[in-house]
């Protein structure tokens, strides 16, 4: 659990650019894009795209409202980052220099889900995948301060 001050969202957006103003404290991850595009054939926009400390690629997708549809989304996007390693390859060559393309680890790209809730369903289904996901609620105590939680992990490491 993380808390921080800072002002309640009232949009999803508001909530994005809040985390990933403090993306390595709130989930351990180096911010690399935000509303990243998937290009016209997959059609769709990564909401914020990273790197973590071991320097597996991750994938951070974001919701309001609890939504039945967030897990599917995420693995949507998973599905293209390993189709177009070569993409996300050139995104961390631009953002850290030319070396660091060369240790990305790809064994197992992460997900990362963050909502203020997820289902019932959510948690066991997650444990089914092989791939690393994980869901993290976030609540807000008046307009000062935010409560993240993680309450479901799937690593496939």
């Amino acid at each position: 659990m993380i808390r921080i001050t800072a002002r309640s969202p009232l949009h999803e957006k508001s909530l994005q650019q809040l985390l990933q103003h403090h993306l390595p404290t709130f989930l351990g991850v180096q911010f690399l894009a935000t509303e990243y595009s998937t290009g016209k054939s997959h059609g769709g926009r990564i909401d914020t795209l990273g790197i973590d400390h071991e320097a597996t690629p991750v994938i951070v997708e974001y919701k309001r409202k609890k939504s039945p549809n967030l897990i599917n989304q995420g693995l949507f996007y998973l599905d293209w980052l390993q189709d177009h390693r070569a993409d996300y390859q050139m995104l961390v060559y631009d953002r850290l220099g030319p070396h660091a393309p060369n240790v990305i680890n790809w064994s197992t790209p992460r997900l990362i889900c963050v909502a203020p809730s997820f289902s019932r369903y959510d948690l066991p289904a997650v444990r089914q995948y092989k791939c690393s996901i994980e869901l993290v609620t976030y609540q807000w105590f008046g307009r000062d301060l935010l409560m993240l939680e993680s309450v479901g992990t799937r690593l496939g490491r």
